[in-house]
């Protein structure tokens, strides 16, 4: 049984942005722009990037794609802190439609595609526990006789933080949600034409059953100017962190403050 994440970083698609662009050109150009970059590389390197290299179970593929016009020196970085973090691929593709280019690159990776995969999304701004790729494994083997006669089957985990990270540190707030995409996942049979972003993740549970864990504390969920979610239009009143809270970051998601406060103080001083 295969897990295999993927994170679209900046990548160009034809679609799947909210924000609307006339032409490649321009998309690259809002994507690539360098206050926006280092926007990115911040909350990456702050919580998808250590949350992913410190999972408990190392047993999965964590594909980031991108796009093969990544200018530098934003190219170089991406690659040289992938290449500290064994799961993890870089995978360099032209502009297509968003939803092609994210269905080969998961195809790629499963190769002959001979046994079920568990797939999931994760945005670059947005973390997951360090456990979460053993929780789907849980999943995996304690649904087997349940979802025997289903093609494929959600697993929600509805429970995390939507956070605000800057150069104070981070604010937080507990968060109770509904098929936010960093608390979701997706089990194929072998040889599934679809993948996990074959389905718009608000509505998965009207495609498939789904089981939900309202356990522990799954994902951390980023809210900042440069979201294209709906998330950031209706924030919830975040707080900061106290000592206990400060240490649960670092324990579930391996998020660390003080890293956080030092990659936000080192953008540009114009970055928004």
């Amino acid at each position: 049984m295969r897990v295999i994440g993927l994170c679209r970083f900046s990548y160009p698609a034809l679609g799947g942005f909210k924000r609307m662009h006339g032409s490649v050109a321009e998309r690259e150009a809002y994507l690539y722009a360098p206050d926006r970059m280092a926007l990115r590389f911040a909350h990456f390197e702050s919580l998808t990037l250590p949350s992913i290299a410190a999972q408990s179970n190392g047993d999965f593929t964590f594909l980031v794609v991108t796009g093969e016009s990544l200018p530098e020196p934003w190219r170089s970085r991406l690659h040289d802190l992938a290449a500290d973090v064994p799961q993890m691929r870089i995978v360099e593709m032209e502009p297509m439609r968003h939803r092609d280019a994210m269905r080969r690159a998961i195809k790629q990776a499963l190769g002959e595609d001979e046994t079920e995969s568990i797939q999931f999304r994760l945005d670059d701004d947005d973390a997951v526990s360090v456990g979460f790729v053993q929780s789907l494994r849980w999943f995996e083997r304690n649904t087997r006789r349940m979802r025997r006669a289903w093609r494929n089957v959600a697993f929600e985990y509805n429970r995390g933080y939507a956070v605000r990270l800057s150069e104070q540190g981070i604010e937080a707030e507990a968060v109770q949600t509904h098929f936010w995409a960093c608390g979701l996942a997706v089990l194929f049979r072998p040889g599934d034409a679809k993948t996990v972003m074959n389905y718009g993740h608000h509505k998965l549970h009207h495609e498939m059953p789904t089981l939900i864990n309202p356990g522990p504390e799954m994902y951390l969920r980023a809210l900042h100017d440069d979201n294209d979610t709906g998330e950031a239009q209706h924030p919830p009143a975040l707080s900061p962190l106290d000592d206990a809270r400060r240490a649960l970051f670092r324990e579930r998601f391996n998020v660390d403050e003080d890293r956080v406060k030092a990659l936000f103080s080192a953008r540009p001083a114009h970055a928004g």
